[in-house]
């Protein structure tokens, strides 16, 4: 959320960002209810003042009368405060975070500039297959039996595709612990408030699975309920950066996705994800966004997989960002780079929400940046499974994840 301040000391950015993002929501009108709560205001406090002047003497039946005039007065004043109030808040939910200089124009991922690119695209002697036709080939993956006990879009990981599954997120959390990162283990739900002070409302509801007769909502990503750990709380800057990583299914409706990546298993309804999350101060926060891109495309090294980072653009940023990176992996079946990460820069749009602070050592409080950078999901097997595959079917295991799968070195067919 944007400062208010801040708003009234930048209209025409603020402005002209909300018309690049495409936000229709109304700064005049957000300025206008501001300027007509605050006069309100200082009407109330004058008048409390007054109240206050014929209290402190004997008031004569007169002041007696004027007295419960005025009280009535300024019940009445902060009932119409009350109601800009909300008003206002409701308006400012849609304000965007500002967007960095650099990031590209464009609408979607077709619109994402190529910063830098790793790896050579390996040449097979075979016609390459897609992960689905691999696992299930290799019965280590099973989306039909996935759409039959729950609906479409739903899968099982079994066997060594389970296990490997598992080794991958061993893997990647002790590569992230031994980088400094402190790993949790999330709740699955989160509240309706929680879910608003990260952003995700009331800016991607659609995209969000909602337990009826309840206040919960089952979580798109841990970042939901791992920046919103600190919630109301005042952090020591000695202790900054706080870098976390946590590990959650993730639950989306992909309410806007119908018709995109519908071969496979890429774009599903539930799949894992760990996250990371930095807590820093605000002069810190593009190193520690580079730092968590890094830790991705260490990992994606480590494990072989060609890839492309790619600065993403003004429409597929997302209100919440600043700046955002996907790291994009190649799959052979499809003969293109597709998004295995995403990694933004929030600044203190998520902190202000939650009123999460910082006492800096003059003593004043300081929104932190957040910063929250996914490190790996079921996607990471996916191009694993495509790229490491060989000509009779079975797939090589990376040799880094070897160790977490009992030195297993090829997965074939049982």
């Amino acid at each position: 959320m944007l400062d208010i301040n801040f708003i009234k000391q930048n209209k025409e950015a603020v402005t002209k960002n909300c018309l690049r993002r495409g936000s229709k929501v109304d700064i005049d009108k957000i300025l206008e209810l501001s300027n007509a709560k605050n006069t309100k205001i200082t009407q109330n406090e004058a008048l409390k003042h007054q109240i206050n002047s014929l209290s402190k003497s004997k008031p004569e039946p007169k002041q007696m009368v004027k007295l419960k005039e005025l009280k009535e007065q300024t019940k009445t004043l902060q009932e119409e405060i009350n109601k800009l109030e909300k008003e206002l808040f409701s308006l400012l939910s849609w304000v965007p975070n500002m967007l960095s200089p650099d990031v590209p124009d464009g609408q979607s991922d077709a619109d994402n500039v190529e910063i830098k690119k790793w790896g050579e695209i390996k040449e097979f002697n075979f016609t390459p297959k897609g992960h689905q036709e691999l696992g299930e080939n290799l019965d280590i993956l099973d989306k039909e039996r996935g759409a039959k006990v729950v609906e479409s879009k739903y899968y099982f990981w079994k066997g060594d595709g389970a296990r490997l599954v598992w080794a991958l997120f061993s893997w990647a959390q002790n590569f992230l612990q031994e980088r400094g990162f402190t790993f949790f283990l999330t709740p699955d739900l989160a509240q309706e408030k929680t879910l608003f002070g990260t952003g995700y409302l009331p800016f991607f509801s659609e995209d969000i699975y909602k337990i009826e007769r309840s206040n919960l909502s089952l979580i798109g990503t841990s970042e939901q309920v791992l920046v919103a750990y600190h919630a109301d709380e005042i952090l020591e800057e000695k202790n900054l950066p706080l870098l976390y990583s946590g590990f959650s299914p993730c639950f989306r409706t992909e309410a806007g996705s119908y018709g995109k990546d519908t071969k496979g298993v890429f774009r599903v309804h539930q799949f894992n994800k760990l996250e990371q999350i930095v807590f820093c101060q605000p002069e810190e926060s593009q190193k520690m966004h580079e730092l968590c891109q890094k830790n991705e495309e260490d990992m994606a090294e480590a494990l072989r997989i060609p890839h492309h980072r790619v600065l993403v653009c003004v429409g597929d940023c997302g209100a919440p960002g600043y700046k955002k990176y996907d790291l994009e992996a190649w799959f052979p079946s499809q003969n293109k780079y597709k998004e295995i990460t995403s990694n933004t820069n929030l600044t203190d749009f998520q902190t202000r929400r939650l009123g999460i602070r910082y006492k800096t050592k003059d003593g004043n409080k300081v929104f932190p940046h957040t910063i929250s950078a996914t490190a790996v999901t079921d996607r990471w097997v996916l191009t694993i499974l495509e790229n490491y595959q060989q000509a009779d079917g079975s797939v090589v295991v990376p040799e880094v994840l070897r160790p977490y799968m009992g030195g297993l070195e090829i997965i074939k067919k049982r």
